[in-house]
């Protein structure tokens, strides 16, 4: 009896079942999925099972680039080498249907079981796809019937010739109809060393199905029984491991899917809500962002014609002052050129006053201290925070401040009051027209010190840019007096420019003594001096207690100052120097 004639009893589904499974198991092309390969999209030529039992064809499965087992010159060699010379190496590859890695026999693809189901799901799809089928025996008429123990199909002639025979009298013999709508038919499995002997046998050692002619050659001294003997013992292995082990794993993953499935579902939904309400938000930010990008553009606009009406103004003071300038000199050139004598001498009064006027109060600013504002002191910091707008968080600030020359202040006692021969220093704060302090330098600013009564008595002047809208300015006047200090940004006066700094003497020490008189502290020495204006006789050259000229109290030899702690008021001369060193020597 052959072995396909006990399989129903392990596959436990009724032939209806096993029909309606292979319906569903149609591809789209209405083909049956079970008889197609996966990797070319056609009916199996030579299926193989590999390890993760998924079948494909011998061809596709050779196709497939292994990434194990490197060769000797370092390239990857399919089995089938050996036959050049080469000894077989093991292979690896990944399955085209789950990305398993399996391991080919060291004899190749050959080597991988052949997949005699998927052999019948492609006979059947053939006999359903083709309107006649040849006999197998006579291969000369159609075949109307099939053999169910020969596993053959047979003519009408056959066939009755099928039921003569002794041997195959009892065999079960149907119409190809019947057996088409039943969904299965089965065929012989014939061993692949030699032809038409069907593998009958079991080899127990080598765990292999043989035939006969390789029971006697290969198998001699193994343990060979019948198919038939074995089906249970092995069947109820694969039944145990199915039914004990995998159904229920079976359940678990199918749970366990469902549940995924779920989640999937539920994730699904929540991302949809989230995404609307992430729509949601995006719009109303957007909006909050487009309010925020008109707010700067308006602040910018402002800016901009705030800044082009100060240019312009100016551009005014400029085209005045050229235009004063330029008819003085046109007017007075004509007079020296054109003029006689008398008409020289007759409008020198009137235009000296003019030239005089426009030379002393005239605007006459340096080009580099004028304003040239390219807009280069704005700038835009995507980065900075600027509030909220519509409860939403924005970034992105417009610094366009500009200086206002009448908003700047001046801080430290340097610009009212200095001493002689002494560094004096103030610090200029550049504000905006708001009042608010800049937090950028760069802008033109020029401070000059001049002396009120000596126009040609100018102390130079040190300005240096913090870089934070403020200015280091330090100067060190040489003469004592008082000075106007001009200081200007952008060819415009500071708030209170000019303002008065008033320049101390130097603080001059005494070089002399502090004593009661010259004749004492130089013990009578004639030539010892003072500063006072007493004298004594006898040649003496200083003072004396009770003489002529003495303060009558003690004072300084140098100036004759009777204060101890003052200043130094009177410079004494080399003269008076010697006879001073002298008295102190004394």
């Amino acid at each position: 009896m052959s072995l396909r004639e006990v399989k129903p009893v392990y596959e436990h589904k009724s032939e209806s079942e096993i029909k309606s499974k292979n319906a569903v198991k149609g591809n789209e092309n209405g083909r049956n999925s079970r008889a197609v390969c996966r990797v070319c999209d056609r009916m199996f030529r030579e299926p193989k099972i590999l390890p993760c039992l998924h079948t494909f064809c011998a061809d596709c499965i050779r196709q497939i680039e292994p990434f194990s087992a490197l060769g000797a010159e370092g390239k990857r060699p399919w089995p089938g080498d050996e036959g050049r010379g080469r000894s077989p190496l093991p292979l690896t590859v990944l399955c085209p249907e789950c990305d398993s890695e399996v391991d080919l026999p060291s004899s190749g693809v050959d080597g991988l079981t052949t997949d005699h189901l998927a052999l019948d799901e492609v006979f059947m799809e053939t006999l359903l796809m083709e309107d006649s089928v040849l006999c197998d025996l006579c291969s000369d008429g159609d075949a109307g019937k099939r053999c169910e123990v020969c596993c053959v199909n047979l003519c009408d002639f056959c066939s009755q010739a099928h039921r003569r025979q002794k041997r195959t009298s009892s065999h079960s013999i149907y119409s190809l109809e019947e057996l088409k709508s039943r969904g299965r038919l089965s065929r012989p499995v014939l061993c692949s060393l030699h032809p038409g002997q069907e593998l009958r046998l079991f080899c127990e050692p080598c765990d292999l199905a043989v035939c006969l002619e390789c029971a006697a050659a290969f198998h001699r001294d193994h343990q060979c029984n019948s198919t038939h003997d074995v089906i249970y013992q092995h069947g109820d292995r694969i039944r145990q491991l199915v039914s004990g082990s995998l159904r229920p794993r079976l359940g678990r993953l199918e749970e366990a899917l469902r549940r995924v499935e779920i989640s999937q579902e539920a994730l699904k939904t929540r991302t949809e809500t989230l995404a609307g309400e992430i729509r949601a938000f995006a719009r109303s930010y957007a909006s909050a962002v487009e309010a925020h990008c008109c707010s700067l553009l308006q602040t910018l606009e402002e800016v901009r014609v705030q800044r082009r009406n100060q240019l312009n103004l100016q551009s005014v003071q400029l085209q005045q002052a050229l235009s004063d300038a330029h008819e003085g000199v046109e007017f007075a050139e004509r007079l020296l050129t054109c003029g006689s004598e008398a008409e020289i001498l007759n409008a020198k009064g009137v235009t000296m006053r003019r030239l005089m006027s426009l030379v002393e109060c005239g605007y006459d600013p340096h080009p580099a201290m004028v304003s040239h504002d390219n807009g280069s002191s704005m700038y835009f910091l995507p980065q900075e925070s600027a509030g909220q707008v519509d409860g939403f968080p924005m970034v992105g600030v417009l610094h366009a401040k500009t200086v206002d020359p009448s908003k700047c202040t001046i801080e430290g006692e340097g610009v009212q009051q200095g001493v002689e021969g002494q560094q004096g220093e103030f610090t200029l704060v550049c504000k905006d027209s708001a009042g608010e302090p800049l937090s950028k330098g760069g802008d033109p600013v020029l401070v000059s010190i001049v002396h009120k009564d000596r126009k040609d008595c100018i102390v130079e002047t040190t300005v240096v840019d913090n870089g934070d809208g403020s200015y280091a300015v330090s100067y060190t006047p040489v003469e004592p007096g008082s000075y106007s200090v001009w200081v200007c940004v952008k060819a415009q006066h500071v708030k209170g420019s000019p303002l008065a700094l008033t320049v101390k003497r130097k603080f001059r020490h005494h070089r002399g003594i502090f004593h009661c008189c010259s004749f004492c502290s130089s013990g009578g020495a004639k030539e010892a001096r003072c500063g006072c204006t007493g004298t004594m006789p006898g040649g003496f050259q200083g003072c004396g207690h009770g003489h002529k000229g003495h303060p009558g109290k003690p004072h300084w030899s140098c100036c004759g100052n009777v204060v101890e702690g003052s200043e130094c008021v009177r410079s004494l001369g080399p003269g008076t120097l010697r006879g001073h060193v002298r008295t102190v020597e004394l």
